[in-house]
Protein backbone atom coordinates (compact mmCIF):
# COMPACT_ATOMS: atom_id res chain seq x y z
CA UNK A 1 0.00 0.00 0.00
CA UNK A 2 2.99 1.80 0.90
CA UNK A 3 4.14 2.04 -2.43
CA UNK A 4 0.86 2.68 -4.51
CA UNK A 5 0.66 6.14 -2.36
CA UNK A 6 4.57 6.89 -3.48
CA UNK A 7 3.70 5.80 -6.85
CA UNK A 8 0.68 7.74 -7.21
CA UNK A 9 1.88 10.99 -5.66
CA UNK A 10 5.07 10.67 -8.17
CA UNK A 11 2.49 10.48 -10.86
CA UNK A 12 1.15 13.79 -9.64
CA UNK A 13 4.66 14.95 -9.72
CA UNK A 14 5.83 14.11 -12.71
CA UNK A 15 2.87 15.12 -14.26
CA UNK A 16 2.77 18.49 -12.37
CA UNK A 17 5.86 18.55 -13.73
CA UNK A 18 5.22 17.44 -17.01
CA UNK A 19 3.02 20.15 -17.49
CA UNK A 20 5.16 22.73 -15.79
CA UNK A 21 7.91 21.78 -18.53
CA UNK A 22 5.23 22.00 -21.44
CA UNK A 23 4.34 25.36 -20.68
CA UNK A 24 7.87 26.76 -20.25
CA UNK A 25 8.77 25.25 -23.55
CA UNK A 26 5.08 26.74 -25.14
CA UNK A 27 6.90 30.00 -23.42
CA UNK A 28 10.25 29.49 -24.90
CA UNK A 29 8.57 28.84 -28.26
CA UNK A 30 6.70 32.12 -28.39
CA UNK A 31 9.85 33.64 -27.35
CA UNK A 32 11.26 32.49 -30.35
CA UNK A 33 8.71 33.51 -32.42
CA UNK A 34 8.73 37.17 -30.88
CA UNK A 35 12.36 37.48 -30.97
CA UNK A 36 12.53 36.16 -34.89
CA UNK A 37 9.90 38.88 -35.71
CA UNK A 38 11.62 41.47 -33.62
CA UNK A 39 14.39 41.09 -35.58
CA UNK A 40 12.51 41.32 -39.18
CA UNK A 41 10.80 44.49 -37.96
CA UNK A 42 14.44 45.91 -36.94
CA UNK A 43 15.85 44.90 -39.73
CA UNK A 44 12.85 46.59 -41.88
CA UNK A 45 13.06 49.37 -39.94
CA UNK A 46 17.35 49.75 -40.35
CA UNK A 47 16.88 49.39 -44.08
CA UNK A 48 14.48 51.92 -44.00
CA UNK A 49 16.53 54.23 -42.16
CA UNK A 50 19.44 53.58 -43.99
CA UNK A 51 17.87 54.17 -47.56
CA UNK A 52 16.65 57.89 -45.97
CA UNK A 53 19.94 58.31 -44.89
CA UNK A 54 21.65 57.42 -48.12
CA UNK A 55 19.02 59.69 -50.10
CA UNK A 56 19.92 62.75 -48.03
CA UNK A 57 23.89 61.80 -47.96
CA UNK A 58 23.27 61.82 -51.94
CA UNK A 59 21.66 65.06 -51.69
CA UNK A 60 23.74 66.56 -49.63
CA UNK A 61 26.47 65.40 -51.79
CA UNK A 62 25.31 66.74 -54.95
CA UNK A 63 24.71 69.86 -52.93
CA UNK A 64 28.42 70.23 -51.98
CA UNK A 65 29.47 69.41 -55.66
CA UNK A 66 27.35 72.03 -57.00
CA UNK A 67 28.54 74.83 -54.58
CA UNK A 68 32.40 73.54 -54.67
CA UNK A 69 32.02 73.63 -58.47
CA UNK A 70 30.57 77.50 -58.22
CA UNK A 71 33.30 78.70 -55.69
CA UNK A 72 35.85 77.07 -58.23
CA UNK A 73 34.15 79.25 -60.89
CA UNK A 74 34.26 82.45 -58.45
CA UNK A 75 38.08 81.79 -58.28
CA UNK A 76 38.81 81.80 -61.46
CA UNK A 77 37.07 84.95 -62.81
CA UNK A 78 38.52 86.67 -60.06
CA UNK A 79 42.35 84.91 -60.79
CA UNK A 80 41.59 86.55 -64.41
CA UNK A 81 40.06 89.77 -63.44
CA UNK A 82 43.25 90.17 -61.27
CA UNK A 83 45.67 89.30 -63.81
CA UNK A 84 44.38 91.53 -66.46
CA UNK A 85 44.19 94.48 -63.92
CA UNK A 86 48.23 93.65 -63.08
CA UNK A 87 48.99 93.87 -66.83
CA UNK A 88 47.04 97.23 -67.21
CA UNK A 89 48.79 98.02 -64.27
CA UNK A 90 52.63 97.49 -66.04
CA UNK A 91 51.39 98.79 -69.08
CA UNK A 92 50.04 102.59 -67.97
CA UNK A 93 52.83 102.73 -65.21
CA UNK A 94 56.31 100.64 -66.66
CA UNK A 95 58.61 102.29 -64.59
CA UNK A 96 56.24 102.35 -61.53
CA UNK A 97 56.38 98.61 -62.10
CA UNK A 98 60.20 97.82 -62.76
CA UNK A 99 60.62 100.49 -59.42
CA UNK A 100 58.88 97.83 -57.33
CA UNK A 101 60.13 94.70 -58.58
CA UNK A 102 63.91 96.24 -57.71
CA UNK A 103 62.54 97.11 -54.20
CA UNK A 104 60.77 93.64 -53.88
CA UNK A 105 64.09 91.81 -55.01
CA UNK A 106 66.19 94.03 -52.85
CA UNK A 107 63.48 92.85 -49.65
CA UNK A 108 64.50 89.40 -50.50
CA UNK A 109 68.66 89.88 -51.03
CA UNK A 110 68.51 92.00 -47.53
CA UNK A 111 66.17 89.16 -45.79
CA UNK A 112 67.75 86.20 -47.28
CA UNK A 113 71.21 87.46 -45.79
CA UNK A 114 70.53 88.19 -42.14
Amino acid sequence: MTYSIFHSGRSRRNGTFHNFESGIEEQIEALRDELAELTRLVGKSSRLHGDKIRGQASAGYDELLARSEDLLRELQHGYERGATEMRETVRKHPLATIGAAAAFGLAIAFLARR
